[in-house]
């Protein structure tokens, strides 16, 4: 702070990471230029915007949409500090932002920098020798926010429990905190993404989470960890119950979601209805619509392939003509079922060489992989949206390869991304969600909750799987795996998770770190944080050869599992439904 004021002397001088303190108010900012009597106080944030989109931060209605909020409340609390602090300064506040309408000029700008821990903190480092040119046109926009924060700051500020002008409210706060006193709990939507929750007991740890809804609900540790009404899988009225005094998942009152009736295909309400009564019709550990399910069956034709991508978007680009947050395609795993039942780990794709991009050698290795005969299943539409994103990277890339009419109409075929819509690819995500429930994965259809559920449910998997024959001789093929068993007793007689069966993807950074990223179920960081990471960490050319070694055959392991999972699943649901 003390150095931030002495800088702030001069009468022109930029400063990364300003501290300064107003009474028992502190700020850092991003950056902080000053010009005479002028400040600019500049936040960059991973967020990208499209200045040609009209007023992008502002909804029809005229107040700040949702998804700039926060970013703008933040923008907002620093401006407030910085003009309290310095009256006689005019101050003008930017977020710095991705430019969702440039495109990078150079190849391997993300080369030039790199981000590392040092006494726990993210640093920046800029390649040396880096200058203007080696850069090439600018990727971010400052945009001007003053105008928002006006809003923000001449209107109520709500927060859980509180509502008034933000000065008030930060005031009040910073006076709790100076006095060591506990603002009373309030419960709400929001704590279902409590960050201070922890399991009763873990290691000795304290539960923010528990300490909060005890003292406000009344309910024991048992009770909340039997279920609560943040658990309603979906649910958009969570407040409302809540603010009823609902707070345990069984108090759910049934009329207000399906009424206790089962549709086909089952809807949002139904699996929430199962949630809360652990009830559905036959009975028995789960629920299985046998009848559509065997429908389902009947139309796929053999060979069956279970596809699984991985792709990420970087801030930075990798390649010159890329935008911000462009998509990089750069691996996919095939497993193939054949009529008779056998099974194979038939095709796998990995590209993480810096500085060339994947994406037509990812299409024609697929196109190789795939049988054009046979039915292809994906887990979600995430395979569908990365195909039709590449798909329009390749109609307008005016240096598209020679065989790009042939890689779009080979999408189009498989994706059905055509005026006909006709396509060979099929969500089994949406089969389990319109016929498939089982109250361990919490209404949810994701393939790291359904995969766990069938394997602790089906006989089938357990003989064939407790057997280490997925990579052995005469066993199933696979080009990752030699003598492995996917069925581990977890030591109570289930199934352990066959992700936890896998070594991490890094030496350095702990599993835990991507399960804290799972904040959207089915989105691409949710289910491939590791790999995104992996993929970004592996375009710099100095890393080890040994380190990429070890982090693309983790990689391997990972996208196989992942169509391996497909194909668990599919034979549990085959054998149950009494197809052969």
């Amino acid at each position: 702070m003390e150095e931030t004021r002495r800088l702030l002397e001069q009468d022109d001088v930029t400063i990364f990471e300003a501290a300064i303190q107003l009474g028992d108010l502190f700020i850092r900012v991003d950056v902080l230029r000053k010009s005479g009597n002028r400040l600019e106080l500049i936040e960059v944030k991973a967020k990208s915007i499209d200045m040609s989109d009209g007023n992008p931060m502002v909804g029809t209605k005229g107040g700040v949409l949702a998804g700039w909020l926060s970013y703008l409340q933040d923008a907002a609390f620093q401006r407030h500090v910085l003009t309290q602090a310095y009256p006689g300064l005019q101050v003008t506040t930017f977020l710095m932002l991705a430019d969702k309408t440039a495109r990078c000029t150079v190849d391997g700008l993300h080369q030039r920098f790199r981000v590392r821990r040092r006494n726990g903190r993210a640093v920046a480092e800029t390649r040396p020798g880096t200058g203007p040119g080696d850069i090439g046109e600018p990727i971010l926009t400052k945009v001007p926010v003053d105008a928002y924060l006006d809003m923000i700051m001449n209107a109520p500020l709500e927060a859980p429990g509180a509502m008034g002008g933000l000065p008030l409210l930060a005031e009040q706060w910073a006076a709790a905190y100076r006095e060591d006193r506990k603002i009373d709990p309030v419960i709400g939507k929001h704590c279902g993404d409590c960050e201070f929750r922890a399991e009763p007991g873990l290691d000795g740890a304290r539960s923010g989470f528990h300490e909060c809804w005890q003292e406000r609900t009344g309910l024991s540790v048992e009770e909340l960890s039997a279920g609560t009404v943040l658990d309603l899988w979906s649910h958009r009225g969570k407040q409302k119950l809540i603010d009823r005094g609902i707070f345990k998942l069984g108090d759910v009152p049934l009329a207000e979601l399906n009424g206790g009736l089962v549709s086909d295909p089952l809807t949002q309400a139904d699996r929430q209805a199962m949630q809360v009564s652990g009830a559905w019709p036959d009975g028995g550990p789960f629920y299985l619509n046998r009848a559509r399910m065997r429908e389902a069956m009947r139309s796929w034709t053999y060979p069956l392939q279970c596809i699984d991508f991985e792709a990420t978007r970087a801030a930075i680009p990798f390649h010159a003509g890329d935008r911000p947050y462009g998509l990089i395609a750069f691996q996919f795993s095939v497993h193939s079922i054949q009529a008779d039942g056998s099974v194979a780990h038939t095709s796998e794709f990995l590209d993480t060489d810096p500085g060339r991009k994947p994406h037509q050698a990812f299409l024609r290795a697929l196109q190789g992989a795939l049988d054009p005969r046979g039915t292809v299943f994906m887990w979600s539409p995430y395979e569908k949206t990365v195909l039709g994103e590449i798909r329009r990277e390749l109609q307008e890339n005016p240096s598209s390869p020679d065989d790009a009419a042939a890689l779009v109409a080979f999408i189009e075929r498989l994706t059905g991304l055509t005026d006909d819509g006709e396509g060979a690819m099929v969500d089994l995500c949406r089969l389990a969600e319109h016929a498939f429930f089982h109250p361990s994965a919490g209404g949810s259809s994701s393939i790291k909750k359904v995969l766990p559920a069938v394997l602790r449910e089906s006989a089938f998997l357990r003989e064939r799987y407790v057997r280490p024959i997925y990579g052995a001789a005469g066993g199933i093929p696979s080009r990752n795996f030699t003598n492995h068993a996917w069925w581990q007793d977890a030591g109570d007689g289930t199934p352990r998770d066959p992700y936890a069966l896998l070594p991490p993807v890094f030496s350095d950074i702990p599993r835990e770190l991507f399960e804290a990223l799972e904040l959207d179920e089915g989105s691409p960081l949710a289910e491939g944080g590791a790999a995104m990471v992996a993929f970004g960490r592996l375009q710099y050319e100095d890393v080890a050869p040994e380190e990429r070694a070890s982090i693309e055959a983790a990689l391997k392991r990972y996208c196989e599992l992942d169509t391996l999972a497909m194909v668990m699943i599919y034979e549990a649901w085959r054998e149950w439904v009494g197809e052969q």
